[in-house]
């Protein structure tokens, strides 16, 4: 069954809105080539280069999530593609990073990019925008995420 299919029986089976609900898709499992690019502009809308707020699943149980940041890598279509950061240090594992500290976090702890996945948000999801990261940041993420998904 496709992601997409599981996706959508998940939306039916709960009560928030479809368009609260980014799709989750595993790096091998993205289209060859959504359109990465960093154009941030703190604008109030969440674009490319940009840290925002989302609802992001659990892994485990796509039927639960919370609100989580995300680095918006990208768009695909009407979508914004995404990748959920995290306070945890799971760097022993290949697939996630470093991003270091920024203003999207209150309490100022290193930030974790989740390479593992890769969201598909509809815009209108997101909750806030939290701040735009430097470039070279921002390409240091774009390059990890390219190498695993070259190894996939």
């Amino acid at each position: 069954m496709s992601v997409r299919n599981v996706m959508r029986r998940v939306r039916a089976a709960v009560a928030r809105p479809a368009s609260r609900r980014p799709e989750v898709a595993r790096p091998a499992e993205v289209p060859p080539a959504p359109a990465i690019s960093y154009s941030p502009r703190l604008d109030g809308d969440p674009d490319p280069g940009e840290v925002v707020w989302t609802w992001v699943p659990y892994e485990d149980d796509p039927r639960q999530g919370k609100d989580r940041p995300v680095l918006v890598i990208g768009r695909d279509g009407d979508r914004l593609v995404a990748l959920a950061l995290s306070s945890k240090d799971h760097t022993d594992r290949s697939d996630c990073m470093e991003l270091g500290r920024g203003p999207w976090d209150r309490e100022q702890r290193v930030s974790y990019v989740k390479l593992d996945r890769v969201l598909r948000i509809d815009p209108d999801a997101m909750r806030r925008e939290g701040a735009v990261i430097e470039r070279t940041r921002f390409d240091r993420v774009v390059q990890r995420l390219a190498e695993i998904q070259s190894r996939r």
